[in-house]
Order: C-alpha cells, then sequence, then structure tokens
C-alpha cells in the first residue's frame, strides 16, 4: 500500500508537518496535522512495569528523548510502550502512532518495540524542537536475515569502533553483524587452548604498501592485535542489547596462513610460513588431518562459547588444491573415502565441520562455494559470486543469503578511480545498492522462501582507518537497510532521494564520516551539436553549495553555482568540474566531464533491401591454452538476434559474443549508450569505439556518447564471460533527456 496522506483533526498546532523521511521506509505510513512536543523529560511508561525487556526498552527510549528532545517544561502526554498479545503483529513488527496527546508504541516483541524506538528517533528532528509529527505507522520487515560485515583480519578496529558500527546497524534495523576474525594476513580471536595464534599469528611483519603487487612494496611497519575473550563478551552482550545477532567467521580450510604461521604442523608441507603481507589467495591451506580437526575442534569450542549465535560462519571460499594434490596426507583421505578428488575432498572437509557442529546445537554458513560437491540440510550459503549460487542453494532448499559482488560489496569505488580513495575495484554506487533484489525472478515461490536476507560486505585489503571504513558503507548502507526492510512494491528511488538528505544530517550529528554526493547533473562526458551548452548542476543537498570550474574558451573560471551554467563550447572542447561543499568546509569528490562540439556522422549508404531485421550473433568458446582476445577466436555457433543482451543458451564461464550489423537511427541527434556488463565489452558504431568495458570485473556500467545522423550505422558489440556472474544490456537516450531505454529492435539490422 502506498505512503498515505490524511487530514487528521486535531487539537493544537494544525501546521502540516513535512513528509516523514524515515530510512528504511515503513510498510505504511499515514500522516495527520499536528505535533507532539517531546522533552528530554517526557515521561516513559510501560505496560507491564515489572517486565524486564520493557525497562530495558523504557530506558533506550529516555536515553532517545535526552539526546534528542530539548530540555524546558513538559506539555503533557507521555511515550507508551506495549508488547502486543502473541500472534498480533509479526515479528520483528511495530505499530507506532503519534499525536499531540503522546505517543504509543507496540511491538510484536521487544525487537519490534526496539525498532519502534529507532523510528521515534528518526521522528525527532534533526534541529532539536522536539516535535513529532503526528502519524500512524505499521510496519515489519521483508526479511529475518539483514546484516552487514566487517572483514578486520587485514586490518583490525578497535573495540569502540566496532560498537558503534553496530550502533549504526541497529539505528537502521539491521539485525546481524558478520565478524571476519581470520584470514592469511592475521587472526584476530584469543584462543586460550592455542595462545600462538595470537602471539604469532595476530602480527604481519609488515603490509603491501598501497597495490603494488608487481613488483612488491612494503611498508616496513609490523602490523597487528586481536581481540581478547573479555572484548569479544563485551561485544556480543552490547550488541544483543540492540537486537543484533554477532556471527563470528573463523575462516577454514583456506585463507589460513596466520594459523599456519603459529601451528606448522597444520599444513601439508614443512613451511616455513609466515602471516601475509600480500592480499588474495593463497597456496598454503589447512591439511585434512587429524591433527588439523582436533586444531578445528578445540577452537570451535572456545568460539562456541563465546558467541551465542545459531549460527557460525566457516569460510569455505577460495582453496587452492595445489598441497593436497601434492599431500600424501590428502591423497590418503581421498583413497579411504573415496573421494574423486581434491574438490571432493574440499566438500568433504567442510561436511565433517558442519557436523562437529551439529553436534552442538549450531549450523553453519559457508560462502557458495561449500555448495560443490553437497551440504547438509541445515547449512546455510551466502551467495557471492553472483546470485546464481544462491539460485542453486534454493532449489536444493538451503537457506540463502544473498551478498554478490556486483551490488554488496562496499569495498568497491563509489565513483570514478581517479576521484576516490584507493579500493580493491568495482563501482558499486548507491543507486545499484538500492536497486538490488534479493530474490531472483528465477525462483518458484516455494524456492523464494529460502532466501532468508541479504548482507553487504566491507572487505579490508585497502581500508585502514575507522573514518575510511564509514568513507566506504555510509550512505550505501541505508540503502542496504531498505532493502532489507521496505516490502519490495514499496521501494522507490527517488523517494529514497528525497529522504537522503535527512538521513544524512543525522550522520551529520553522529559525526559519521559518509561520503558526500556528487553534484547532480555531470553525470558523463557529451558531445552537443551547437555552440554553447545548458548545464542544470545542482545539489541533492539543501545545505551544500556547488563549486565548479570550466576550463575552455569563455569559460568563467571557478564559482559557485546559483542555477542552470550557459556555457560557451567551441572547437577544442569544454572541461567541467563540480563538487558539494558542505556548511562545515568538508568536499565531496569531484566529478569531471568533457564537453565537445561533435559534427554528425553521416549515415551509411545502405539499400533497404540489403537488410534484414535483427543483429548477426557469433558465440565463442574459450579453449585451453587459446589466445586471450576474443577477435582471435573462431565461432563455434552463429544465429540471429533482436536485442542486445545474452541468449540465455551460453554457457557458465570462459565464453565470448559478437553482435553485428547496423543501428539505424530515427533522427538526427547525439546519443548517448549505456553499457552493464560483467566481464568484459566494447561497443562500436560507425568505426568509432564509444565505450571501452573491456577486462576482467563485477556488473558495472560505462558510458558513451556519438553524433548520429539519421539512417544505417554500422554497429559491433563485443563481450567476453571470464568467470563469476555474466551480465549484458544496452541502453540509449537522446542527449538532454533522462530516460534510458532498451535499444529497440527497429533500431537494428544486418546484412541479408
Amino acid at each position: 500500500m502506498p505512503i498515505a496522506l490524511f487530514i487528521l483533526l486535531t487539537a493544537g498546532d494544525s501546521t502540516p508537518p513535512p513528509p516523514v523521511t524515515i530510512v528504511p521506509r515503513p510498510a505504511y505510513v499515514a500522516q495527520g496535522l499536528g505535533w507532539f512536543a517531546a522533552r528530554a523529560a517526557t515521561r516513559v511508561v510501560t505496560t507491564t512495569p515489572s517486565d524486564p525487556a520493557l525497562t530495558i526498552l523504557a530506558a533506550h527510549a529516555r536515553e532517545i528523548l535526552e539526546s534528542q528532545a530539548p530540555p524546558g517544561p513538559v506539555e503533557g502526554g507521555v511515550i507508551r510502550l506495549e508488547l502486543a498479545p502473541a500472534g498480533a503483529l509479526p515479528v520483528e513488527g511495530y505499530e507506532l502512532t503519534a499525536a499531540p496527546a503522546g505517543v504509543t508504541i507496540r511491538g510484536g516483541d521487544a525487537a519490534g518495540l526496539f525498532y519502534g524506538l529507532q523510528t521515534l528517533r528518526q521522528l525527532l528532528p534533526v534541529d532539536g524542537s522536539g516535535r513529532i509529527p503526528s502519524v500512524t505507522i505499521r510496519d515489519a520487515p521483508r526479511f529475518r536475515y539483514r546484516g552487514m560485515h566487517l572483514d578486520v583480519g587485514r586490518h583490525l578496529f578497535p573495540v569502540w569502533f566496532i560498537k558503534r558500527y553496530i550502533d549504526l546497524l541497529a539505528r537502521y534495523k539491521l539485525n546481524t553483524f558478520h565478524w571476519h576474525l581470520t584470514e592469511d594476513q592475521g587472526w584476530r580471536l584469543e584462543i586460550r587452548a592455542f595462545p600462538r595464534l595470537t602471539t604469532v599469528g595476530a602480527w604481519r611483519r609488515e603490509t603491501v604498501a598501497g597495490n603494488q603487487l608487481r613488483p612488491y612494496v612494503g611498508d616496513g611497519h609490523p602490523y597487528g592485535g586481536f581481540y581478547t575473550q573479555d572484548q569479544v563478551r563485551e561485544v556480543v552482550a552490547y550488541a544483543a542489547a540492540r537486537h543484533v545477532t554477532v556471527i563470528p567467521e573463523i575462516e577454514l580450510p583456506g585463507h589460513a596462513k596466520a594459523a599456519l604461521a603459529a601451528y606448522p604442523d597444520l599444513a601439508c608441507t614443512d613451511g616455513p610460513f609466515e602471516v601475509a603481507t600480500t592480499w588474495g589467495v593463497h597456496e598454503d591451506v589447512f591439511c585434512p588431518s587429524e591433527r588439523t580437526f582436533a586444531f578445528l575442534e578445540g577452537v570451535l569450542d572456545e568460539v562456541l562459547e563465546l558467541f551465542p549465535s545459531p549460527y557460525i560462519h566457516i569460510g569455505g571460499d577460495e582453496v587452492p588444491k595445489r598441497r593436497w594434490r601434492e599431500s600424501a596426507v590428502a591423497q590418503d583421505v581421498i583413497r579411504r573415502e573415496g573421494l574423486a578428488d581434491e574438490s571432493e575432498l574440499q566438500s568433504w572437509f567442510i561436511r565433517r565441520i558442519e557436523a562437529l557442529l551439529e553436534r552442538r546445537g549450531r549450523r553453519i554458513i559457508g560462502w557458495d562455494e561449500i555448495l560443490e560437491g553437497g551440504l547438509a540440510p541445515g547449512a546455510t550459503v551466502m551467495s557471492w559470486r553472483g546470485v546464481s549460487g544462491g539460485i542453486e542453494a534454493a532449489r536444493q532448499r538451503h537457506d540463502v543469503i544473498m551478498t554478490p559482488g556486483s551490488h554488496l560489496y562496499f569495498d568497491h569505488y563509489q565513483g570514478p578511480r581517479g576521484t576516490e580513495p584507493l579500493a580493491i575495484g568495482g563501482y558499486t554506487t548507491l543507486e545499484r545498492v538500492y536497486a538490488f533484489e534479493p530474490v531472483p525472478p528465477e525462483l518458484t515461490p516455494a524456492e523464494a522462501r529460502h532466501v532468508i536476507g541479504a548482507q553487504a560486505n566491507v572487505w579490508t585489503e585497502y581500508i585502514s582507518t575507522t573514518d575510511q571504513v564509514e568513507y566506504m558503507v555510509f550512505p550505501r548502507m541505508l540503502a542496504l537497510a531498505e532493502v532489507v526492510w521496505t516490502p519490495a512494491a514499496e521501494r522507490s528511488w527517488d523517494d529514497f532521494t528525497r529522504r537522503l538528505p535527512d538521513q544524512l544530517a543525522r550522520l551529520d550529528a553522529m559525526s559519521v564520516n559518509y561520503r558526500i554526493p556528487e553534484p547532480l547533473g555531470l553525470d558523463a562526458d557529451r558531445l552537443v551539436l551547437t555552440d554553447s551548452v545548458v548545464l542544470a548542476v545542482g545539489t541533492p543537498l539543501p545545505t551544500a553549495r556547488v563549486l565548479w570550474a570550466a576550463e575552455g574558451a569563455g569559460a568563467g573560471g571557478a564559482r559557485i553555482a546559483d542555477g542552470p551554467l550557459v556555457l560557451p563550447v567551441d572547437s577544442a572542447g569544454l572541461r567541467v568540474t563540480a563538487r558539494l561543499a558542505l556548511p562545515d568546509g568538508r568536499l565531496g569528490p569531484a566529478r569531471t566531464v568533457h564537453i565537445r562540439r561533435a559534427a554528425l556522422r553521416p549515415a551509411a549508404s545502405v539499400d533497404a533491401a540489403g537488410v534484414a531485421p535483427g543483429l548477426a550473433y557469433a558465440y565463442y568458446e574459450r579453449r585451453v591454452g587459446q589466445a586471450a582476445a576474443l577477435t582471435q577466436w573462431i565461432p563455434s555457433a552463429r544465429d540471429i538476434v533482436q536485442t542486445v543482451d545474452l541468449k540465455g543458451t551460453e554457457r557458465a564461464e570462459d565464453f565470448g559474443i559478437r553482435l553485428s550489423g547496423f543501428l539505424r537511427v530515427p533522427e538526427d541527434a547525439v546519443y548517448e549508450f549505456a553499457l552493464v556488463s560483467d566481464d568484459g565489452s566494447v561497443l562500436r558504431i560507425a568505426g568509432d569505439v564509444v565505450i571501452d568495458h573491456d577486462g576482467p570485473h563485477t556488473a558495472s556500467t560505462a558510458a558513451g556518447t556519438i553524433a548520429l545522423g539519421a539512417g544505417y550505422h554500422p554497429f559491433e558489440l563485443l563481450f567476453f564471460q571470464g568467470e563469476g556472474d555474466r551480465t549484458l544490456d544496452l541502453r540509449v537516450r537522446t542527449a538532454g533527456t533522462t530516460t534510458w531505454r532498451p535499444i529497440p529492435p527497429d533500431w537494428l539490422y544486418r546484412e541479408r
């Protein structure tokens, strides 16, 4: 049901309040007239004062009032907290009614009441006036698993920040903190039975400098640290009070170099081993020996004492098999257990750990590689290599948590690489996060029920400070919160962006180092057919100014934009750079576009009788030892297609396609193209490379512009798929319009 607006006759102030700006957007909101004047001393009452859960929640409500409402005399009215009768409201659901006489929050359980209080927190305005608008809200989460991950193996973060991170999750109704505690580059959890894990495994001699892997350059500074068991208990209790479950991850059988440096006898070779100083996948893994399983059982016994979560994450990803192929111990296990190869040995390893945890009443979560070779019914799969692993797991009746690198890896760039801090790669904008749908359309309703939620991951190879973690997480985490909480039919990107400025102001109040958005109106380089251009450069934040500078004849230099920019464009072109400036002096990332005056490419001389609808489709499969360039492959199949995308009949990996023919455009115009691919793609029109999006990468968008005369133009699109997920999509719009659309079929032709 859409957000409703109705007139509620009330006493007191009848000024219509502005629309609520809550994130995640509630399932149902109906606003009325009038306000409740909250004060720091407003009374909080509960229906059952002796209930410990209500006592804790009442204290939380008072903390919210004392921190966000003004002092002064109380004008009447109370904030009432109630637990609804069993079954009256959904699990984690709540109802909130605010009127001039007071506020009532009913929760389906203690978690629901807690989330109602987070909504109350957002209803209190950031101006400190304490005016809560009259409103009725009914709300409950779409998914039961709503998670954020943090890798502390590559870089360690202090306990105070872990608590702050959990606080921020809870404020936006996320309920799971995935704590990635062990890695090749550092073991971060005290295990009393194995002290060398932290005296040796928690420390590396240095860290690779920046991205200097070839040639390797180290920074020369020893790095390390770990969390004591007392600190872990403190964090787990802190999270529980905020209805956040902490799930630990103990990586196995791969990503184990830090553990092997501490206990070399757990490896298949003699070593020596050191805690890794570089990133990536390392050959040395746990050997499948009885000594290893005794060690892991001892580690997990202590982990289970520290973490009451029903789930334990055991990793299971990126396990090279070379050491196992060369190991007499591993080969003996393969023969003894009747396994086909080292891949089945990995599955056997995982199932043995799974059985160990099941005997202790816990369930495993693993990355989607654990699907290979079969799993017990209780295992949950975290799908990170796209959503295909999640689809397969759901079809096998395993619970699934969607966390694809294409949308939910928050270590990826948020803007053009030259304007952002060094990151691991990828390109995941706020809008791309918001666009993610956790339930793939391929699943039946019964299969879809196994998708229990989604999670974003923060890997920290290139994230070394708490400020940088916040920069990479916010505001993208707000988009994730809405993806996993709000009903799919109620999600709206335009409405989310309307509510975003208020949320950024709230992050300002908490001194969160979020990424400032780019100015509006500078999306991509462009061509124009005139000697001037109008740029409507704007700001999504009411308090921000747009600073811009233009380089080119008569451009006018640097200034503050106070309306549309009218700029001359000569044959040399124009370079425009803009960024937002906040009142506190912080500057957002710069966005630069190049504007060139162009001549129309004349249409090719094509006899309409010599062409037919559709593009020529050539399909290539890469063979072992074959050159990497698609143009050097021999096509194995040919066809005719009516759309620019994948047919769906291609194999999973190591293939390419070539779409060729003519693009018939209906009018003289500048055309903008947006090419989405995973992996590489190149678009050529009229003999020019319009978009070069080549190279292995996750799904991301590249854009290009070309001026075309009405008629036929030679067209070629090359695409290759390496490994992981696969995506290909091409869209078009004419310059000056805002709506992208697929290439119309009646634009596509081929030679007869």
